[in-house]
Parts: structure tokens; C-alpha cells; sequence
């Protein structure tokens, strides 16, 4: 099983879930507080936007952004300008794609904590004079706290279980591209059961503790 193709498919899977978590918290908090704070008519449409990637085909949405990013698309047309090539089969191309595919598994679960705080808390901390960066982090962020726990187990979890959008828009390059979800299905396809059974049964294992620690670590569904 730890053979060094496979532990390059774990580090960069590590590395790729880990960074895409770390953007998601960093856009997805603003997005979400939006959400749960706003009346505009907006939010409907941009909740639906926020959503799509859970009712679309992975391989729907690797397709897109794999056209959007390519030579003729709007983004790659930019980053060609800039100077910076085409984001397809390339490492960072995989980051841009893992954080629009999980994007609703860290803005959902912020936004149903942000809803839960209720104007109360935000209206003592304003009599007491607290500004709004004082009152994110004494008041929002330690109420918010279940919600950011579930933020990136979700988020970093269903990044590691990519393929579909992995495999359009990274390809299969090793050291590279080449995940842990498109490792095992290179095994597969070259009839080595016991290698794919390896990393499968690993992932099995990762997802069970995933949920243990998201029902373990997230106190909001437990009885008093």
C-alpha cells in the first residue's frame, strides 16, 4: 500500500483539502454572515449559486470550470494576460476547483451558525461600545464555534473525496494532480485489487472518524 506513488497521492490530497479548507474559511465567513444577516432579494439566488454543487454531476462542474479556465475562457484568458499560463492539469487549477465544488459544505453550516446567534448578543456588544471587528471575535466567534467545527470537518473532508472534478480539471499527473480518489481508480484499472483495496479501506476508515468527530466535537444536536 505505501508505495511511493501512493504516498504522493495522500500528501498532495492532504495538502489540496488542507488549502482549499484554509480559503474557504477566509471567503466563505464573510458570505455566510451576508446570508444569515441579509433581506435582499438577492439572497435567494446567491444561496441557490452557493448550493449548486451539491444537486450538479461533479463531472458537470469539473467540465465548466475546466472550459471557463482553459485557453478561450474568461479566467484563463486573464491569467494568460497576466502572465501566469492556464490553471487545467496544474495544482492550482485543482485548489480553484476544490473551493467552487466545496464551497456549500463550509458557507452552510457558518451561515446556520450565524442565523442561530439572533441580534441579541450583537445588540449588547453595540451598548457596549464594541466595535465590529471586537464584536466578530469576543461575541460572533465563540457562539459561532460548532458551526466553524463543522465548517472544516465538511470542508476538508469532501475535498479529500473528489474525483469527479479532480479528474476533469487536474488529469492524472503524479506528484501533481494525481489524488488519492483517481489513485485508487488507476489501481482499478490495472487490476491491482489489493493496492485500490489498500487506499479504499483508508478512506473508509477517514470518513468514519469523520463523522465520529463532527456528531463528537459538535455539541448543537445534543440533548440537554
Amino acid at each position: 500500500m505505501f508505495t511511493d506513488e501512493n504516498i504522493g497521492a495522500i500528501v498532495l490530497t492532504l495538502k489540496l483539502a488542507s488549502l482549499t479548507t484554509l480559503i474557504l474559511l477566509l471567503i466563505g465567513t464573510p458570505i455566510a454572515w451576508w446570508l444569515a444577516r441579509t433581506r435582499s432579494w438577492l439572497k435567494g439566488p446567491v444561496g441557490a449559486l452557493i448550493a449548486l454543487p451539491i444537486v450538479l454531476p461533479p463531472t458537470v462542474i469539473g467540465f465548466y470550470l475546466l472550459v471557463t479556465m482553459g485557453p478561450n475562457g474568461p479566467i484563463g484568458q486573464l491569467t494568460q494576460a497576466l502572465g501566469l499560463g492556464t490553471l487545467p492539469f496544474s495544482f492550482a487549477g485543482l485548489v480553484v476547483g476544490s473551493v467552487f465544488y466545496s464551497m456549500p459544505f463550509v458557507v452552510q453550516p457558518l451561515q446556520n451558525a450565524f442565523e442561530a446567534i439572533g441580534d441579541r448578543p450583537l445588540e449588547v456588544a453595540a451598548t457596549l461600545r464594541a466595535s465590529p471587528l471586537d464584536t466578530f471575535f469576543t461575541v460572533i466567534l465563540p457562539l459561532a464555534k460548532p458551526g466553524y467545527l463543522t465548517a472544516v470537518v465538511m470542508g476538508f473532508a469532501h475535498t479529500v473525496g473528489e474525483f469527479g472534478v479532480v479528474l476533469m480539471i487536474g488529469g492524472n499527473i503524479p506528484n501533481e494532480t494525481r489524488m488519492i480518489s483517481v489513485q485508487i481508480y488507476d489501481h482499478v484499472e490495472a487490476l491491482e485489487y489489493t493496492q485500490a483495496h489498500g487506499l479504499a479501506a483508508g478512506m473508509v476508515i477517514f470518513s468514519m472518524l469523520v463523522l465520529v468527530a463532527l456528531y463528537t466535537l459538535n455539541p448543537t444536536g445534543r440533548r440537554k
